[in-house]
């Protein structure tokens, strides 16, 4: 069998692997994306849809003095003639442009509802709107039939397009941009104009200067809003040295009598979102320094928020301060200097290297400009010399056209003129030929003599060559420049204000019922006891606390679980269940509850006599399982914690079931953050099994001992308890005859 019988038979198509085809496809695509989708031309600073946007407006005609057309017609241009894409995605990149929220500088005005910074997304259909393009757009297409731009066929070869477009100012830097391509992104921030100008003009001047030396220029962007950019001199230049980074803004607020006004909001942040925000925060009783918000903006404020405090007490910078760090109020912003270099690759660079290519641009560009210019001069003085040839032998020349049958080739050969010359005097009318026309000759030779020598000069000096870049760079930052829009203020970012520094300094009383279910009561006069409680339910244990403050919760197993008492629900209802909140193992029922400040100490013990002194922020925590505290041996139940005044001065009386009591200094029990701690008092072996410790209390020196049986309560002053002081862990006194059965210690 011959190779021709085995080898396959070609059908017209190539047969590769499949991994080399997706992996083909797919680097082609991502070069695509790249370089003629997601990332800017550092000449002009614009993407392909927006180059094309512009010049196809151009075309048609829609300049600034223009009148406008309806954007639809722009749009059917672009996709039509130039790119090829979806029609929407097309005048969505038309209306960006056209929004002065969006746009540093605009490149189009627009006529007819272009979106608002509420809702950049809200505007008309393209059938409905009608734009041309600004007066500014002027410094990217002056110069685009000068010779300063490659040109290239549209996508059916129709056509042609320009590379980029001669931009005089460096585009890129004004308006900046944002796009994600494959494996990379870019989002470079808008800046002033007079501010990238003078930097420019101090790069031509010195060459040698650093990032640091131009950043005295460009001190930070300049977004088209008044907000605050807060970011620090040193981190904005540490950006502008590596290229990426990110830049900080925040809202502007201003007192008016005893509400806040919200100004000016963050780029791109809608007011609308902000007022969503903070109300959400309201509804969830996390602002409760707030009576009300309102938006009030109009045509003449379009930024006008009121925040409503619910009094003049209210520190304004305080509440502010919580909104910046809470919402989007303040707003950081990433910054990355990739674009598409000279070189034609994308690069990350700094500011100078970007400033530095931009120049490069220009000067190449307006030498482009220059040499065509000369080119055109020279022809024309050509041309001029010819005619002039003509002018002073007229006689002859009428002669040579009226008699020779080649009057071109006998004009070249009689006068030494060159074809060109021949075929401009043969195209001039009679009525050029007047008396008074050498004259005319010689002046226009005169000026195009001059021009020609300037235009020479120029191009073969740098300096000259600089020096007209940089007065064209001045007058365009004289015709367009402005103010600084996005004030630079030195701030430290904002610090969202914990919930107790946000809630109102209330006394308040926490009630737990004997099933689990939890409520606070607004003052500490309240009587727990005289609450209504759910058919079953009972008072299990209340506290005294305040509304700042957390409330700790201990299990049945000895966890701890905490939640802030203002988060309780009211006492005129009967409450929530625990369970909602937290998850105790095994549906362990809820015993105890303890509330303090973090530092403030109690004893935490169990019904069979085992205890220690701990700081109440031990029973805080934010986990909804809670935090082991505690040890409990079989059978034993966590008892009511006892609040510390003095560790030092203060005695801890524990009683129990059997009537016995012991007294002894607290500062022999031991601090611990957990465990089971130190015995208390002595329950002998035979009677652990019905013997246990019914309560445990902490007595000041000036203090007082309540004991309850039944509906009897006995006081004991600090003295009188001398008599049941013993060793800690002893089997202490027994309580007179009919107060042997305790119910509890006050």
């Amino acid at each position: 069998m011959t190779d021709d019988a085995i080898r396959p038979a070609f059908h017209g198509h190539e047969q590769i692997p499949l991994r080399e085809y997706a992996e083909r496809a797919y680097l082609d695509y991502s070069m695509y994306v790249v370089l003629d989708r997601a990332l800017p031309f550092v000449g002009d600073g614009l993407k392909p849809v927006q180059r094309r946007i512009v010049y196809a407006m151009s075309e048609l005609g829609l300049n600034a003095g223009a009148k406008p057309k309806k954007s639809a017609r722009t749009v059917g241009d672009v996709i039509g003639k130039y790119h090829p894409h979806g029609d929407s995605a097309c005048y969505e990149a038309l209306v960006l442009m056209a929004q002065p929220f969006s746009y540093r500088y605009p490149l189009i005005e627009g006529q007819g509802n272009f979106g608002s910074s509420d809702d950049p997304k809200s505007f008309a259909a393209m059938r409905y709107t009608e734009s041309k393009l600004s007066p500014i757009a002027e410094v990217l297409l002056g110069e685009l039939g000068q010779g300063t731009v490659d040109w290239d066929p549209n996508f059916d070869g129709t056509l042609e397009e320009p590379t980029w477009l001669p931009a005089r100012l460096p585009h890129l830097l004004l308006n900046g941009t944002t796009g994600i391509a494959v494996g990379m992104a870019t989002d470079v921030p808008p800046h002033n104009l007079n501010e990238v100008v003078s930097a420019c003009v101090r790069l031509l001047d010195d060459p040698d200067a650093t990032v640091r030396d131009l950043c005295e220029h460009v001190r930070g962007p300049d977004y088209p809003t008044a907000a605050e950019i807060i970011t620090p001199a040193a981190d904005l230049q540490a950006m502008y040295e590596a290229g990426t980074g990110s830049v900080r803004a925040r809202g502007v607020f201003v007192k008016e009598q005893a509400n806040i006004v919200i100004t000016q909001l963050p780029y791109q942040v809608s007011p609308s979102k902000v007022i969503e925000q903070i109300a959400a925060q309201m509804r969830a009783k996390k602002l409760p320094w707030l009576e009300d918000i309102r938006d009030e903006s109009d045509h003449a404020n379009p930024t006008r928020i009121v925040l409503v405090p619910r009094s003049n007490r209210v520190d304004a910078e305080q509440l502010m301060g919580h909104l910046f760090a809470t919402t989007d109020l303040e707003k950081s912003y990433r910054v990355n200097l990739n674009v598409i270099g000279l070189d034609g690759r994308p690069q990350v660079k700094n500011l100078k290297l970007l400033l530095s290519e931009w120049l490069a641009f220009r000067q190449d560009t307006v030498t482009r400009r220059l040499k065509h210019r000369l080119d055109k001069v020279e022809r024309r003085l050509h041309l001029l010399e010819g005619l002039l040839v003509a002018f002073l032998n007229l006689d002859e020349v009428i002669r040579i056209i009226r008699t020779e049958d080649e009057p071109k080739a006998a004009l070249i050969a009689r006068f030494g003129l060159s074809a060109e010359q021949a075929d401009y005097i043969l195209d001039t009318k009679l009525r050029q030929l007047a008396r008074l026309e050498e004259m005319k000759i010689r002046g226009e030779q005169d000026e195009l003599d001059n021009e020609r020598d300037r235009l020479i000069a120029i191009l073969g000096s740098k300096a000259r060559l600089k020096k007209l870049v940089k007065d064209e760079l001045l007058a365009d930052a004289k015709k367009f420049g402005d103010d600084r829009r996005s004030p630079l203020v030195a701030r430290e970012a904002a610090q969202a204000l914990d919930e107790t520094e946000l809630v109102a300094s209330e006394p308040m009383t926490v009630v737990l019922s004997e099933k689990g279910w939890i409520r606070a009561a607004k003052g500490h006069e309240i009587d727990p006891a005289s609450l209504a409680y759910r058919d079953g339910d009972g008072l299990l244990a209340a506290v005294r606390a305040r509304s700042t403050q957390q409330v700790a919760f201990l299990d049945a197993t000895g966890r701890s679980y905490s939640t802030a008492v203002h988060t309780l629900p009211s006492a005129r209802g009967n409450g929530e269940p625990l369970t909602g909140r937290f998850t105790p193992p095994g549906g362990a029922g809820f015993q105890a509850l303890a509330s303090g400040d973090n530092d403030a100490r109690f004893v935490i013990a169990s019904s069979h006599g085992y205890g220690f002194v701990t700081r109440f922020e031990n029973l805080t925590g934010r986990n909804k399982a809670g935090k082991a505290l505690l040890s409990l041996s079989e059978g034993a139940r966590v008892l009511q914690p006892a609040a510390v005044a003095d560790v030092a001065a203060d005695r801890i009386v524990a009683v129990t079931s059997a009537g016995h009591v012991l007294a002894f200094p607290l500062s022999e029990l031991p601090e611990l953050d957990k465990g089971k701690g130190n015995k208390l008092i002595e329950i002998p072996k035979a009677k652990r099994g019905t013997e246990q410790v019914v309560a445990i209390a902490v007595v000041p020196p000036n203090g007082k001992l309540l004991v309850k049986s039944g509906a009897r309560t006995m006081t004991l002053s600090f003295r009188e308890l001398d008599a049941y002081v013993g060793a800690r862990g002893s089997r202490g006194g027994l309580l007179p005859r009919g107060w042997q059965r305790v119910d509890s210690l006050g």
